[in-house]
């Protein structure tokens, strides 16, 4: 992977893999999320003014399921590394669970929104929220019953680019982990980083449609393979 002894930031890309072995469905897998429920019904804005009740019942499973569900190996890994690298070092998630923070990493940023947030569309808030929502229950900042799910729907703008891509433009070591490389732009960031001069590292199960893009790319499941590459790279700092 290069000489790691020049690797100072890295941004690590993580998607629906790193959290599939902690039971939590994924969406473009065999059997994933999206083969039981179409996108136009349930994660677009315009399913939520069509059918609000279908949608804030299909988010409150998800809500209700992910509190049930624990990090694995792969996400305790990279709260490690966040604990011991020395410089800049950013987890921009795909995910909108919350295991990379339940397995104590605090360099996190979600770009498509989180499960355990509740967004005010009366009065702009974000509300830290882990009960149901389909009973339109009302803001606690403004007392509205304006809460929707805060997460990132198709067609929306996925949250804080500008943090992404000042991340990007400085960092020595790009990372994806589990991301099937077809969702945009999360898909196009490994050829950002790689342009500016970045090694490149895939974590995946399997090749995905980025894995051209990539310097290198390691195949296996991510409770084995990003133990084992936060490993080498803390051993590497010896």
């Amino acid at each position: 992977m290069g000489d790691m002894r020049r690797i100072r930031n890295i941004v690590i890309l993580t998607g629906a893999g790193i959290s599939a072995e902690s039971g939590i469905d994924t969406f473009r897998s065999e059997g994933g999320l999206w083969e039981r429920y179409r996108v136009e019904d349930v994660a677009t804005p315009e399913a939520f003014a069509r059918d609000p009740g279908l949608v804030l019942g299909f988010y409150d499973m998800r809500r209700a399921a992910i509190q049930e569900k624990l990090p694995n190996d792969a996400h305790m890994a990279l709260a490690r590394l966040d604990a011991a690298w020395k410089g800049d070092l950013l987890i921009v998630t795909q995910n909108i669970d919350d295991l990379h923070e339940r397995a104590g990493a605090s360099r996190v940023l979600h770009m498509h929104g989180e499960h355990l947030k509740a967004w005010c569309t009366a009065c702009d808030r974000r509300s830290p929220w882990r009960g149901p929502l389909i009973e339109r229950p009302p803001c606690p900042a403004c007392g509205m019953r304006s809460l929707r799910p805060d997460v990132v729907w198709f067609g929306e703008v996925p949250y804080r680019m500008d943090a992404i891509h000042a991340a990007l433009r400085t960092c020595d070591l790009f990372v994806s982990i589990g991301t099937s490389g077809a969702v945009y732009p999360a898909a196009s960031y490994v050829r950002n980083a790689r342009d500016l001069g970045a090694q490149t590292l895939e974590l995946n199960l399997e090749p995905s449609k980025g894995s051209p893009w990539f310097h290198e790319s390691r195949h296996g499941p991510a409770t084995e393979m990003v133990p084992a590459w936060v490993d080498e790279l803390l051993s590497g700092l010896g």
